[in-house]
């Protein structure tokens, strides 16, 4: 897996919710057949990564137990794992993540970015697997009220940039750290997009950085009807698209993504253009 953290070209990371409640397909992969079908059709599509969440992070979600966590993943990720693909565990808790890691699990992609458990460095340094990081201030139930930033991205470079020291100072390899703005985690739309204009800024962190912008509420805002109705989930594949292959012209080292195959198709495409990204040019620029 380190070679994936150190991959040139864009990762991307397909997301599979073993949930009934998570924003966009929840109740849909559910059932253990349907979850490994469609991780299998995530790969076939182009998934360097199948990210396997069986708890709802969406704004104002209840949580729920470990037991019933683990019990969501862990046959899903003991299947693929058995296929051959590739799997992260999209968790906030560590003893989800051991347990996922002991079932074939290659990356750990937590939301809280190791604020949620503090055992959680401990079971990634032990492991010497990657792990995701991402910028967190609280609970579904409650970051809604916790979107307050002076300079959104300044405040947001500043915090993951402790998130990846107390990572440091665990004992995590330095190649194992991949950083997560969290777009839509206690952020309102215009954070959202000030955060997707000014990317390079938090590319300049020097670790990669993982983008996440898969059908998230503030596109259906975007792209409201005139009534002022957002566009439902499933119209909201083209701005995915759109704002992953931004950012990944920005420097992202990877995307999130539900739909994997249209993203890897417009991926496909910037690449043959042969443009280096923005945050490269900008760097080299400087020297």
């Amino acid at each position: 897996m380190t070679e994936l953290v150190r991959a040139q070209a864009p990762v991307v990371m397909g997301v599979l919710n073993v949930t009934p409640d998570s924003f966009s397909d929840g109740g849909r992969y559910a059932d253990l057949d349907a979850a490994v079908g469609h991780g299998v059709r995530l790969r076939a599509a182009g998934a360097d990564l199948v990210d396997v969440g069986g708890e709802s992070t969406r704004p104002g979600a209840d949580r729920v137990d470990a037991e019933t966590e683990t019990a969501r993943v862990l046959p899903v990720i003991r299947e693929l794992s058995a296929a051959g693909i590739p799997v992260s565990i999209d968790t906030s808790r560590a003893r989800v993540a051991e347990a996922a890691l002991a079932a074939g699990a290659d990356v750990v992609n937590d939301v809280s970015g190791g604020l949620a458990d503090p055992d959680m460095a401990r079971v990634v340094r032990d492991a010497g697997c990657p792990w995701v990081l991402m910028h967190w201030r609280g609970h579904s139930r409650e970051m809604r009220d916790l979107a307050s930033y002076g300079d959104v991205v300044a405040d947001v470079r500043t915090e993951l940039s402790q998130r990846v020291d107390e990572a440091l100072t665990a004992g995590i390899a330095a190649e194992k750290i991949i950083v997560d703005p969290g777009l839509g985690f206690a952020k309102t739309a215009v954070h959202n997009w000030e955060l997707s204009a000014r990317l390079p800024e938090l590319v300049d962190l020097g670790f990669p950085l993982l983008f996440g912008s898969s059908r998230k509420s503030y596109l259906g805002r975007l792209l409201a009807d005139a009534d002022g109705t957002p566009r439902p989930t499933s119209g909201r594949e083209a701005a995915t698209i759109a704002t992953s292959v931004l950012a990944v012209a920005a420097g992202a080292w990877g995307v999130r993504v539900h739909d994997v195959r249209g993203t890897a198709d417009a991926l496909a495409v910037w690449r043959a253009t042969g443009r280096p990204c923005l945050a490269t040019t900008v760097r080299e620029g400087d020297r």
